[in-house]
């Protein structure tokens, strides 16, 4: 599979890459997608949650009435959950939710992700990206030659530059991320995925490994 690529205007440079179908035509696996985005947002979770019970309340343990003879139901301790500011029955304890997948599932859904992102004609190859300094407005006249500025990008880098990352953290829209921290989430939360054209054979040789 061919596709042009573009420059920073939107342009078609006349300059083809070439996508391995290996990666971007496979058939998608939905529930290795499932899997992946589950365990990338459970990560996403402190699980520093706490409530006390009735042996961590702090208060006096005194039976608070006699046992029978008043009407009304027998209590004990002030700290059952049956009382306001008493404790409370199976609550929240701190914990861990992050959970352990396979490398080739993680690996088949972002294949998946990318090939989705090929079938709904959502993928761009952008020549090689450099800004000499950070401004938001050099990022945003970029989207505007795209003509995705009021879309949501992920615009994946060959490596790391510090000025095109800064230039876009401003807009709520744009995502940027190195081949190397790419993930399926990020692929399917995006509307359209921009991949700079040295980016395509680096990620390739990151998912046939």
């Amino acid at each position: 599979m061919e596709l042009a690529v573009i420059n920073h205007q939107g342009q078609d440079t006349g300059r083809k890459v070439t996508l391995s179908d290996e990666i971007f035509a496979i058939e998608p696996n939905d529930n290795a997608i499932y899997l992946d985005v589950k365990q990338y947002l459970a990560n996403q979770r402190q699980g520093t949650h706490k409530s006390k019970e009735r042996n961590e309340v702090a208060g006096s343990t005194k039976k608070i009435k006699k046992q029978k003879g008043t009407g009304g139901a027998r209590a004990g301790s002030l700290k059952s959950p049956l009382f306001r500011g008493g404790g409370r029955v199976f609550g929240p304890k701190p914990r861990d939710y992050s959970f352990k997948l396979n490398k080739k599932l993680k690996q088949l859904a972002r294949k998946s992700a990318l090939s989705y992102k090929v079938k709904d004609n959502s993928l761009v190859v952008l020549e090689d990206l450099s800004f000499e300094a950070p401004k938001t407005k050099s990022y945003l006249a970029l989207l505007n030659g795209l003509a995705l500025a009021d879309k949501k990008t992920l615009l994946v880098l060959p490596e790391d530059n510090k000025n095109v990352f800064l230039s876009s953290r401003n807009l709520p829209k744009a995502k940027v991320v190195t081949v190397n921290d790419v993930n399926t989430y990020q692929l399917l939360h995006a509307d359209h995925l921009v991949l700079c054209e040295g980016s395509v054979s680096k990620l390739e040789t990151i998912l046939s490994k």
